[in-house]
């Protein structure tokens, strides 16, 4: 009897091991675990090393490549353009290398939510990276972020 209790048991458990590991794997790797950048931006992982795309206070944007530690480090060949607003009259954004960062030289067009494109080479021969979102400058109601780089699971 206890014997059969024994191997039912190990039965049972080698039985649930596929559905544990694949709950682990949804936690670990199955989904991107959102995280804001060091100025309180949104992580762009489309491109390494990743980078913060931040809107500062004069709606300029700035771009701060991240180390693995998720720390600034300084821009090497990366080029960066964006192109974002309205599609009739769209707003090209170029940038310019400052001590850690890449800054816009036009600010976001007006409004709350603004459609972009940002294209981000890594050296000048690689491929571009291209990410499109809609920079919504709200406030999110459950975290400390502005809503393009908010890092909660809610609907956006």
């Amino acid at each position: 009897m206890k014997a059969t209790l024994v191997l039912t048991s190990t039965l049972l458990a080698l039985a649930c091991l596929p559905a544990l590991r694949a709950d682990k794997k949804e936690q670990d790797h199955g989904h991107e675990h959102k995280v804001a950048g060091p100025n309180g931006g949104r992580v762009l992982h489309s491109v390494e090393p990743h980078c913060e795309f931040f809107v500062r206070a004069d709606r300029k944007l700035q771009i701060t490549f991240l180390g693995e530690d998720g720390k600034a480090i300084a821009p090497a060949a990366q080029t960066v353009s964006a192109i974002g607003g309205e599609r009739s009259k769209p707003t090209k954004f170029s940038f310019t290398k400052t001590a850690n960062t890449l800054v816009s030289d036009v600010a976001l067009p007006e409004g709350n939510k603004v459609p972009i494109v940002i294209t981000i080479k890594s050296k000048p021969d690689a491929t571009p990276a291209v990410e499109k979102f809609a920079v919504d400058l709200s406030d999110c109601p459950t975290c400390d972020y502005r809503e393009y780089a908010c890092t909660c699971d809610h609907e956006h």
